[in-house]
């Protein structure tokens, strides 16, 4: 669990990322999750666009992903959202707290 100290701090670090996945319509499928998953264990903080035409707006997809791939939710503004997990992957630069 993030205390609102790491999670500012994450905030403040997702400002200058672009999001690498977007969901639309088709909403969240299993590759879908795995393909997340699978960032988050090389990068550990990921943002993910919510396209206008999706079903579900982007604290529900973030909250659902989350459950989904074990991460915790850092912020949602607008059709955006932010998620962090920390990776047990070698090589992975950690992010520090």
């Amino acid at each position: 669990m993030l205390t609102s100290s790491e999670r500012a701090r994450l905030r403040g670090m997702a400002q200058n990322l672009d999001p690498i996945f977007h969901v639309g319509k088709n909403g969240m499928n299993d590759n879908f999750v795995r393909d997340v998953s699978a960032a988050l264990d090389s990068h550990e903080l990921i943002k993910i666009a919510v396209l206008k035409n999706a079903d579900l707006p982007a604290k529900d997809a973030m909250q659902q992903l989350c459950s989904l791939t074990g991460a915790e939710p850092v912020g949602a503004i607008g059709g955006k959202f932010v998620i962090y997990r920390f990776s047990h992957k070698e090589g992975v630069e950690h992010i520090a707290f």
